[in-house]
């Protein structure tokens, strides 16, 4: 099974309340060395036999992101037994 992987994140020039909210709320953590936070979001697709960039970019740019206010990135999830922290 492959899995491809899009990441998807508002464009620079957009204005990122979650992101702000976090870095506002770090230096009440003791982290005063963090300048600016951005949220995104992680989408993983899985095909059933070769992963197909093409076809995982068209349901990106139709479904998963809206491309007027968001960026997005895809690339192919290459160790599926990756540690998690």
């Amino acid at each position: 099974m492959a899995r491809v992987v899009v990441d998807v994140m508002l464009k620079p020039e957009i204005l990122d309340p979650q992101g702000q909210a976090v870095a506002n709320a770090l230096p009440r953590l003791g982290v005063t060395d963090v300048s600016s936070v951005r949220i995104g979001r992680r989408i993983e697709i899985e095909f059933a036999g070769a992963p197909d960039l093409d076809r995982a970019r068209e349901i990106a740019d139709k479904l998963l992101a809206n491309p007027v206010i968001e960026d997005f990135t895809i690339h192919v999830h290459e160790d599926a037994s990756a540690e998690v922290v």
